[in-house]
């Protein structure tokens, strides 16, 4: 009984999750309510609550959701006994590229994070985990880095900080400038040359330099 009651609360979780998605794709995050979201999901307001005390928690889950197939290639570029830390870091970024184009969940989430999550007044639980989150992605590329700077990767005298902040926007930007003209410019097929022109950047600019 205990089992099937923690799959049941599993598989509201989830549900609560897909309608959270369809909701803020179609209407944005600051126009929907969690009443919205309940109605959509087939579930209380409770049964949200149960699971996320807001709507910070719901982004930073379908966020959490994007990173767990890649968390092994992450971990691994984080780790000081890789022997590549930066091939695992320009393999994780292609299949992030390559996820963003073929996989339509995916692609909705950044879609909802980049263009349809507005930073309001009434939003400030968002803004601080969005920016909570992305302290910590950056802490985790200086660490990819700094491991790559040791393995003889990169140069020895990167500014691991600064490049970190460099590498981390171009990589937004480039998903951000495809999800909104799609048209433009080939993100999956030329994913590993846009990847390698950033790599590139870190390698060759002066000013990523001590």
């Amino acid at each position: 009984m205990v089992r099937r009651t923690k799959e049941e609360a599993l598989e509201t979780r989830s549900q609560i999750l897909e309608a959270a998605e369809k909701a803020f794709y179609k209407r944005g995050v600051a126009r929907t309510t969690l009443a919205d979201i309940a109605e959509l999901a087939g579930v209380t307001r409770g049964a949200i609550y149960w699971h996320f005390n807001n709507k910070a928690e719901l982004v930073q889950a379908m966020l959490d959701s994007l990173r767990e197939p890649l968390d092994a290639l992450a971990r691994a570029s984080e780790s000081e006994e890789e022997p590549d830390p930066l091939g695992c870091m320009r393999q994780l970024l292609i299949q992030v590229f390559h996820q963003t184009v073929l996989d339509p969940k995916t692609r909705r989430i950044y879609e909802i994070l980049h263009h349809k999550c507005e930073f309001t007044d009434d939003m400030c639980d968002i803004r601080q985990q969005r920016q909570a989150s992305t302290l910590d992605c950056h802490g985790d590329i200086v660490l990819t880095l700094r491991n790559a700077v040791n393995r003889g990767q990169l140069p020895a005298d990167l500014h691991a900080e600064r490049a970190a902040v460099a590498i981390f926007a171009y990589i937004d930007g480039l998903i951000s400038r495809w999800l909104l003209l799609p048209e433009s410019f080939e993100l999956q097929k030329d994913a590993g040359k846009w990847v390698d022109a950033g790599l590139d950047m870190l390698r060759l600019s002066p000013a990523l330099r001590n």
